[in-house]
């Protein structure tokens, strides 16, 4: 199978890592093609199913890192996605889920405890780069630790890549899983960028918070903002943690709930990316994860009150001329 060099390459002295990994999916063909992409990797398959033979086989012993398909999912699939999900996060393991728009919000609340990687339809070459994303986050990986900085540098280099995944997306899909891959080498390689990105540290205020702004004029701000791709290509100016944060920040002046589907939307970057990033912001201590009390296929994400301080002093530094200044 010829590699994709995505920018990424394990560490050579993980490269003959015995990692075992778990693949279910009810679709033979994304089955086939996800074991193909895991055993040119490296990587050893301990087993390949449907969801079907994982429902029925709870007790048995899952990989370290377990792959899994389910773009619409039933009742008896969330259920199961929901016990795995716990299995994963008590055994220390990865997990990474694909799934469809439509199915989005019920896999994202049936995800609550093993930060899974959530991919939305995404292309054979991004199930690649989440594998490679997952064994960088493995701590029986000798890589370094990852920097704050670090860490947005490689979301933002990950988004560059999966732009051009899209692109080759287009050309002979059968050229995937022929030919040999390229000896001593693997499709990852983990570094950071000569020129990353630096997230703003905050100095610390003494003084009283003031009160977030109109929600009325958050909403106008984000019109602003749309209003450019009428006349500009929304690729040079893609913000998605700036946008989420504006629809949050309105989203909490109106005391109204904003699902995980809607929030990708207002991202303004396909879905997959947008998850990425809400993983990052919550990381970073600005989105919370709210479940839904009353319907628990349902979870909702928020600002949280570290965020809510920031925004409201932001928007009282720049004052009245808000909608001019972005």
């Amino acid at each position: 199978m010829p590699q994709v060099d995505f920018a990424y390459e394990l560490a050579a002295d993980a490269a003959g890592l015995p990692l075992a990994v778990s693949i279910f999916a009810d679709g033979t063909d994304v089955r086939s093609a996800m074991r193909e992409d895991v055993e040119a990797a490296g990587l050893a398959v301990r087993e390949c199913g449907s969801l079907d033979q994982l429902l029925a086989g709870d007790a048995r012993a899952l990989g370290e890192l377990v792959l899994l398909d389910c773009p619409l999912p039933d009742i008896a699939a969330l259920a199961t996605l929901t016990r795995l999900d716990a299995r994963v996060a008590r055994s220390g393991a990865r997990l990474i889920v694909s799934t469809s728009v439509e199915g989005l919000d019920e896999v994202f609340a049936a995800c609550a405890e093993s930060r899974a990687q959530i991919l939305v339809d995404p292309l054979r070459a991004e199930r690649v780069i989440a594998v490679g994303r997952t064994l960088a986050e493995l701590p029986n990986l000798r890589l370094r630790e990852l920097s704050e900085t670090d860490r947005l540098a490689l979301l933002r280099l990950t988004e560059q890549v999966g732009k051009l995944a899209a692109r080759l997306d287009g050309l002979d899909r059968r050229d995937w899983g022929q030919g040999e891959a390229r000896e001593g080498r693997s499709a990852f390689r983990f570094e950071s960028p000569v020129n990353a990105y630096c997230a703003p540290v905050a100095e610390p205020l003494r003084r009283a918070r003031p009160p977030l702004p109109s929600a009325r004029l958050v909403r106008r701000v984000i019109a602003v903002r749309k209003a450019r791709a009428k006349f500009l290509d929304t690729q040079l100016f893609a913000d998605p943690a700036w946008d989420m944060l504006l629809d949050l920040t309105a989203a909490r002046v109106e005391h109204s709930r904003v699902s995980v589907t809607s929030l990708c939307i207002a991202s303004g970057v396909p879905p997959t990316t947008a998850l990425r990033w809400i993983g990052q912001m919550q990381d970073a201590g600005l989105f919370e994860r709210e479940e839904d009390d009353i319907d628990r296929r349902r979870a909702f994400i928020r600002l949280s009150d570290k965020a809510a301080d920031a925004m409201a002093r932001y928007f009282a530094e720049i004052g009245a001329g808000a909608e001019a200044l972005v």
